[in-house]
C-alpha cells in the first residue's frame, strides 16, 4: 500500500490557489531569494487565507485521498494479476461454490476474526444465492496460536479426508464459540465423524506449514495485512463488507469483465 503523505502535502492547493489570489508581481516571487521579513508576510497571507477560506484546504485533502485512492486500486490490480496463479488457482485452498463461474472471490481469513465470523454467512448466502460465483478460501491465520491450530486441524483435515469434510470444520470453526484447542478441535471432529487421530497426526506435517507459510507469503506480496480480505477480479477488497455491498461489488465486476 502506497505510503500515506502527511496533510502538509494537501496544502499544495490551497498555496496555488493563494498565489493566484495575489497581485501579479506577486506570482513571480521566488520564495527561495525571499528575506526573512518577506517570508513571514508571505507566511502571514497563507495563514489569513486559509483562515478566510477554509473550505480550499478540505477541498485539496478531497483531491489527495481521491488520488491516493486510486493509486491504490491500479497497485492492486498490478499485484494481483502478477500473482493470479496462486491466488486463484492454487490447488491447496479449498474451492465451492460454482467451479465454473464466472466470477471468482478469494477470501483471506482467520477463524478467530470477528469480523470474518460476522461475514460468514453473508458470503455463504452471496454464493448460494448467486450461482455462479467460485469462492477460494485462503487460511490466513494472524490473531495468535488458536488460530494457527484452527488451522492447521482445517488444512489437515483436507489433506487426510477431502474438501467436503474441510467445509464441515471450516464452517464449524467459523462459528465455534470458546477456545480453539486441541481438546476442542479433536471433540469437534468427533462430533462430525472425522477420523480424527490422523487429522491430529497430519496437523504438525511440513505439507501443512508450507500451506500456512505460502499464504502468509503471497499475503504479504499483496500487501494484506488483515482479515477478511477479498480479492474479487483486479480489485482487494480489505475488511467486512455487508451483503448488498459484495452484490454490488460483484455486479461492477461483470459489468467491467
Amino acid at each position: 500500500m502506497p505510503a500515506r503523505r502527511p496533510i502538509a502535502t494537501a496544502l499544495a492547493a490551497p498555496l496555488l490557489a493563494l498565489a493566484l489570489a495575489l497581485p501579479a508581481p506577486a506570482q513571480g516571487l521566488d520564495l527561495g531569494s525571499m528575506t526573512d521579513d518577506e517570508r513571514a508576510a508571505f507566511r502571514a497571507e497563507v495563514r489569513a487565507y486559509l483562515l478566510e477560506n477554509p473550505e480550499v484546504l478540505m477541498e485539496a485533502i478531497a483531491v489527495l485521498e481521491e488520488r491516493e485512492a486510486e493509486a491504490q486500486v491500479a497497485a492492486d490490480a498490478e499485484m494481483i494479476a502478477a500473482r493470479a496463479d496462486a491466488l486463484f488457482e492454487d490447488a491447496d485452498s479449498w474451492t465451492g461454490g460454482n467451479p465454473e463461474g464466472d466470477i471468482t472471490i478469494v477470501e483471506f481469513i482467520d477463524y478467530r476474526c470477528g469480523y470474518c465470523r460476522r461475514a460468514f454467512p453473508e458470503v455463504q448466502e452471496l454464493v448460494a444465492s448467486d450461482g455462479d460465483i467460485r469462492l477460494v478460501v485462503k487460511e490466513f491465520p494472524i490473531l495468535g496460536e488458536q488460530s494457527v491450530l484452527a488451522s492447521r486441524f482445517a488444512i489437515a483435515t483436507r489433506m487426510v479426508a477431502g474438501d467436503d469434510a474441510y467445509k464441515q470444520v471450516h464452517d464449524a470453526l467459523i462459528t465455534l464459540r470458546g477456545d480453539m484447542n486441541e481438546l476442542s478441535l479433536e471433540l469437534m471432529g468427533e462430533e462430525l465423524g472425522l477420523p480424527v487421530e490422523e487429522i491430529v497426526g497430519m496437523m504438525g506435517d511440513e505439507a501443512v506449514t508450507e500451506v500456512i507459510r505460502a499464504n502468509h507469503a503471497l499475503a504479504e506480496d499483496l500487501g494484506i495485512s488483515g482479515t477478511p480480505t477479498y480479492v474479487l477480479g483486479d480489485r482487494m477488497v480489505r475488511g467486512y463488507v455487508p451483503l448488498e455491498g459484495m452484490r454490488a461489488l460483484v455486479a461492477e465486476e461483470r459489468a467491467e469483465g
